[in-house]
């Protein structure tokens, strides 16, 4: 689309390139907007009314993490947090008890909703938030059995597992719920390899969306 933007001239010798050469300027032209800031990520997160305060506890229990956590650092990620959780609870159509709601999803009646799938995206989206003073690991309790849990930890950037605070959604249906992870009653290690699994795929998604989005671009202009 942006393409319509430039002069007569630069759009014509863009269009008569080689296909090969048009996809690699125009994937330079993407990178530049998007670095340049005209498209760029919102950071604007609707938190229900509700679960403000709740947020605003979650905020400061984030910025005492350490002394160098920075607070709008902790506070985006708060608001991200308690946002998220609305959102995914209405895409996955949750149904209470979280027990039920497995049963469902592993009967493929519902798609999405075990405690690992929302840690998964729980985990992406924090990740896009490009935060500096905190960072997410993966928390797993009871591994390999039939109460396995996993939720996403938080703690200031280059401190240990157990010093952080447990994102789960899942326990309580959708209803954020957070806590230290040494004060839960759930016995949480970090799994560091599911961590890097997860990002991986993430990256490759993303690649695949910007590739499909190229060659949407290309033959929207070519149809001009």
């Amino acid at each position: 689309m942006f393409l319509r933007g430039l002069d007569a001239g630069k759009r014509s010798r863009l269009q008569n390139c080689s296909p090969r050469r048009f996809s690699f300027i125009l994937a330079i032209l993407l990178a530049a907007r998007v670095f340049a800031g005209e498209h760029p990520l919102t950071d604007s997160f609707s938190v229900p009314e509700r679960d403000r305060s709740a947020a605003q506890a979650l905020a400061e229990k984030l910025a005492a993490l350490s002394p160098r956590v920075r607070k709008e650092e902790a506070s985006r990620l708060a608001d991200c947090a308690y946002a998220t959780a609305v959102h995914l609870k209405r895409q996955y159509g949750v149904l209470w008890p979280p027990l039920f709601n497995n049963f469902l999803v592993n009967s493929r009646i519902k798609k999405r909703g075990l405690c690992f799938q929302w840690s998964e995206d729980m985990l992406v989206r924090f990740d896009g938030l490009k935060l500096t003073t905190l960072e997410f690991h993966w928390g797993e309790a009871n591994p390999g059995t039939w109460h396995e849990n996993n939720c996403v930890v938080i703690t200031a950037k280059n401190q240990p597992f157990r010093s952080g605070i447990i994102i789960d959604c899942w326990r309580n249906s959708g209803r954020l719920y957070w806590n230290t992870v040494a004060a839960d009653y759930e016995p949480w290690v970090e799994n560091k390899a599911y961590a890097r699994f997860i990002r991986a795929k993430a990256a490759v998604h993303r690649h695949h969306h910007t590739q499909l989005s190229m060659e949407t671009e290309v033959a929207r202009t070519s149809s001009d």
